[in-house]
């Protein structure tokens, strides 16, 4: 785990430090943080959890964990990320967006 959690900060560092280095060229540089996203990967993260036979009851209870209780879709990390590269986003630089349908705002977390 804590070699996962300090990738997570390398690339928030990473992509601040490009950010400062490419303004000047021009050049914006973001990150995106996406949540639990309805893919391959998660349904891989529920039968280990559970057990193929429970999977189904997992996948619900995941997703009934995210704030607006569903997955994202792979078509809405994609969405972002074409806004990022496009010139509505023109003054966006050095951050990490997250998308995640509210998991990171739970005080819990």
């Amino acid at each position: 785990m804590s070699v996962y959690v300090a990738s997570k900060h390398a690339i928030v560092g990473l992509t601040k430090s490009a950010a400062l280095e490419m303004a000047s060229y021009g050049v914006r540089v973001n990150a995106v943080a996406p949540g639990a996203t309805n893919t391959e990967m998660m349904r891989s993260i529920e039968r280990n959890a559970v057990g193929e036979e429970h999977a189904e009851e997992a996948q619900k209870a995941f997703a009934a964990a995210v704030p607006m209780g569903r997955y994202a879709t792979p078509e809405e990390i994609a969405d972002l990320m074409v806004f990022l590269g496009s010139e509505k986003s023109r003054f966006i630089d050095g951050t990490m967006v997250r998308i995640d349908g509210g998991m990171s705002s739970n005080s819990a977390q």
